[in-house]
């Protein structure tokens, strides 16, 4: 059996744990993101559609020679800007991650498939094949909670990331780094940095 891609979740948080309800240091969480050079940025469909607004207003440059591949999450078929995500600028290629009971996609699509699992995807099988099939060897999670909750549960998450923002979401926090029902889970502290802005990098081994 193949062996799977180290995984790791990167994800900016208020300190209660959000991802949402709190405006995240974006500049510093990418500069951040680079210490890992991943081969692959695994995303949610969630994660993709609430991009599909700035996306159809990016300049496109096309992709990233040397790049990270874009896989992306969509067990219902709802992602559709397939070409766009391509040419943003960050990503060498996309591949479509689907489940057999994802909805007819349109012939002759732009986007190469894989699909495992039967009524949801299965994302360990789709490591698995990524890495023996593209070479992919480690994997940054891009996700607001759901994708990163699921991966965690199936214990396929080797890293946890945290660059933990000094605020308290509170009420206006909708989502979670770990999703909705986290599994339990014991975590080694690796490193605690305190940065500019009252910024701490936490990193975790599982």
């Amino acid at each position: 059996m193949a062996q799977r891609p180290y995984v790791v979740a990167h994800v900016g948080v208020s300190v209660d744990g959000a991802t949402t309800g709190f405006q995240p240091d974006v500049a510093r969480f990418y500069q951040l993101a680079q210490t890992w050079k991943e081969d692959l940025t695994l995303a949610g469909a969630d994660t993709i559609l609430a991009q599909e607004e700035a996306l159809a207003q990016a300049e496109l440059p096309g992709p990233a020679e040397g790049g990270p591949l874009l896989a992306v999450v969509d067990g219902r078929g709802r992602v559709s800007q397939w070409e766009a995500l391509r040419d943003a600028g960050h990503w060498s290629d996309v591949v479509a991650l689907h489940c057999a009971l994802t909805p007819p996609r349109p012939p002759g699509r732009p986007v190469r498939e894989l699909v495992t699992g039967a009524d949801r995807v299965d994302l360990a099988a789709a490591l698995r094949t990524l890495g023996r099939d593209d070479g992919v060897r480690v994997v940054r999670v891009d996700s607001g909670g759901g994708l990163t909750g699921a991966l965690m549960a199936a214990g396929l998450v080797d890293e946890v990331s945290l660059l933990v923002h000094p605020c308290l979401a509170g009420e206006r926090a909708t989502r979670f780094w770990y999703g909705s029902a986290p599994a339990a889970a014991p975590l080694t502290l690796v490193t605690a940095q305190s940065l500019p802005d009252g910024l701490v990098w936490l990193r975790y081994h599982r």
